[in-house]
């Protein structure tokens, strides 16, 4: 049985599951899609075509679905899809995609969205990542499973962060962060590996592992596609043939200390 404010302004057409809870003076637009047991706090925004799953936290003012943040969107029809049991806080901000990116915005699973996050057009956020407060992500930027962002912390358009990985906060990135690995600074570069979220989630074997592949990628002083090449071809980790393979495919470069010999 839903629970839904009579102060709350749902238009005819929307699509809203059972058990779903919504709070006074929300507004939900005829295209959106609720899934059930969501619960939606007071003055919420959800626009366009979005469409959100199960058992999700959205709070206060949170606006999801308001048109694209780009000058070349032109009312095209676009989308913001949102998987199951994300936390998703105060004064958050999420744009659908754009007809240059794909048209869609898509957020994962089990997620959890601090108070005045913003996802551009186009981002990707993968599962069980955690956005602190004031994270403000550009559009196209991609994100993989169990990242993390500090506070505070802008990422730029395109940018790609990889399984694992953290951006430490009051951070800006401009370029790719591998899986694994932590990033921290104005510009943002690598302080090593994301030690602290590789231990609650993998062995020490694969930890090991991960530890001997970035001397050898980022301290050897070689160049680092043909590092990572090299390692590729003889890596029995998984984890490790991830990195290498994150590295060679990237676009906008690892952000890392050359070695100076």
């Amino acid at each position: 049985m839903n629970n839904i404010s009579p102060l709350a302004y749902i238009e005819e057409g929307a699509v809203i599951g059972s058990d779903v809870e919504i709070g006074p003076f929300c507004f939900i637009s005829s295209r959106a899609k609720i899934g059930k047991g969501t619960k939606i706090a007071a003055s919420v925004c959800i626009y366009g075509n979005t469409t959100i799953g199960e058992y999700n936290d959205i709070f206060s003012h949170a606006v999801l679905g308001s048109i694209p943040q780009d000058l070349k969107y032109a009312g095209e029809e676009v989308e913001l899809i949102i998987g199951n049991h994300n936390k998703i806080r105060e004064f958050t901000l999420f744009n659908p995609g754009t007809v240059g990116g794909g048209s869609k915005t898509i957020v994962g699973d089990h997620n959890l969205f601090m108070g005045y996050v913003h996802l551009g057009h186009d981002v990707i956020i993968g599962n069980h990542c955690i956005l602190a407060n004031a994270a403000t992500l550009a559009g196209h930027v991609e994100m993989g499973n169990y990242a993390v962002i500090g506070g505070m912390t802008p990422i730029h358009q395109f940018v790609k962060i990889g399984d694992y990985a953290m951006v430490a906060g009051a951070s800006a990135l401009s370029q790719d962060v591998p899986p694994y690995c932590l990033v921290e600074g104005n510009r943002a570069i690598l302080r090593g590996l994301n030690l602290n979220g590789l231990r609650r989630h993998l062995q020490r074997p694969d930890i090991d592992a991960l530890r001997t592949a970035y001397r050898e990628l980022f301290e050897s002083g070689k160049p680092l596609q043909e590092s990572a090449s090299e390692l590729l071809a003889t890596a029995s980790s998984t984890y490790v043939q991830n990195m290498c393979i994150f590295i060679i495919n990237t676009k906008r470069g690892i952000p890392f200390e050359r070695s100076q010999s």
